[in-house]
């Protein structure tokens, strides 16, 4: 059984990834950063941690503004640096825990909470500033992540109460996964700072040294303030650190406060905190039905003759391939395809298995695999195949058998303007 043995809070600063790229562990100036970050990573060593869970937000790197989501769950086994304008940073890759992440997504979802997942994205500096710190000379911290993005930077935020919630849902998957690990909650952000605007520069340590007490003796009366209050005591952008609820709200009411310190030498109150968790094991029969509770909504939905649920392993397991072809969507894309496939597949990685399926028009090959329909169905739009041929290919039968057992004998395709006309032709 998995179990929380503690919550880290860390500052997600840019300042921390560029003291540690140039090397400026003695600097005086910058020595305090490093320090409270030691005795972060001393913890993690000491304690064996297997995994933390890192809730952290993207800063408008990855996640932009034509979709931009509330609560985003990594799903992924690698997330790699991302280029956040100057080139990304030279760090190895987190490996994220496959598992465990597929079996908190259900878990929250079951919890209603209306989750988005992202995979073969990267990640910037709220991600890996603190992340890069838990390394020592020996190399990167050597343990996997599961990532959560929370969308703090466009409004309307989710509440404080909402981020607490959520905390408590996530013990719950936490403990309910069957593998033994030691999990951390690591939640990055703050403290104060403001970055824009004429109030750029604000810092309030006085607050932030209350909101840290609050966080370890008193965390209902954070969870009752307003995003307006924190960001009236702590800067707009130092609201994020509604975050931290998520981290505290996953912990146990009793809690020992292993480590706090704070440095505010320029624009942000750089914050390291570890916070052990105190509370006893769950109750088994709890957890049995929690579990149950998880897959209750897709109980034999897998189990269904000809069907082929698609689940996070499966769109993982081929997300290459369902990726080269949604890019069918892109006019460049979608015309190479058809005139220079050999060279677009091999730029693209796919493997030969994949090649020979897409080439050879293995449609419910395909599905048996995990690509999922709805790309399927762009790539047959661009061959000049119609949705009622698909559908026929997917039950062995020809287009006439198929139409046969419908009550109008039609032909349709999600294709625009002459490729649908033309189909219509046909």
């Amino acid at each position: 059984m998995a179990r929380i043995v503690g919550g880290i809070g860390a500052s997600h600063s840019p300042t921390i990834g560029f003291a540690k790229d140039t090397g400026k562990h003695k600097d005086p100036a910058w020595k305090p950063i490093f320090d409270g970050f030691d005795k972060i990573r001393a913890w993690v060593q000491a304690k064996q941690i297997d995994v933390i869970f890192l809730i952290y937000n993207d800063h408008i790197t990855s996640f932009f503004l034509d979709h931009y989501s509330a609560f985003v769950l990594g799903i992924d086994d690698r997330y790699a640096a991302a280029d956040e304008g100057g080139g990304p940073r030279e760090v190895a890759p987190a490996m994220g825990h496959l598992g465990l992440s597929q079996h908190i997504g259900m878990s929250l979802v079951a919890d209603e909470f209306d989750m988005s997942f992202f995979q073969g994205k990267p990640v910037d500096h709220g991600f890996l500033s603190p992340l890069s710190m838990l390394g020592d000379e020996h190399g990167p911290w050597p343990g996997q992540v599961v990532p959560l993005q929370v969308g703090v930077l466009q409004l309307p935020l989710p509440s404080a109460r909402r981020m607490w919630k959520l905390g408590q849902a996530l013990r719950r998957a936490i403990e309910s996964y069957p593998e033994d690990l030691n999990v951390a909650i690591m939640a990055t952000g703050g403290l104060s700072h403001q970055v824009h605007g004429e109030r750029a520069g604000f810092l309030n340590e006085a607050w932030d040294q209350t909101f840290l007490d609050l966080l370890h003796n008193a965390p209902e009366q954070l969870v009752n303030m307003r995003i307006a209050d924190y960001a009236l005591k702590g800067g707009m952008e130092g609201a994020e650190v509604v975050m931290w609820l998520i981290m505290r709200g996953a912990l146990s009411e009793r809690v020992h406060r292993v480590h706090q310190q704070t440095y505010a030498p320029s624009m942000t109150n750089i914050a390291t905190l570890v916070l052990e968790d105190l509370g006893g094991p769950p109750d088994a029969a709890a957890l049995a039905a929690h579990r149950q509770h998880i897959g209750h909504e897709l109980e034999g939905a897998g189990a269904l003759s000809g069907t082929y649920p698609f689940t996070h392993a499966r769109s993982h397991a081929n997300l290459r391939i369902n990726r080269f072809l949604h890019d069918l969507v892109q006019p460049d894309h979608r015309a190479r395809f058809l005139s220079d496939f050999d060279a677009l597949a091999r730029e693209h990685g796919l493997s030969q298995e994949e090649i020979d399926l897409i080439q050879g028009r293995q449609w419910i090959e395909m599905v048996r695999r995990g690509v999922i329909f709805f790309v399927l169905e762009k790539m047959a739009a661009v061959l000049g195949v119609s949705n009622p041929e698909v559908y026929a290919a997917f039950r062995g039968e020809t287009l006439e058998q198929f139409q046969a057992s419908r009550k109008v004998a039609m032909r349709y395709s999600v294709a625009g303007g002459e490729q649908v006309r033309a189909m219509d032709q046909a």
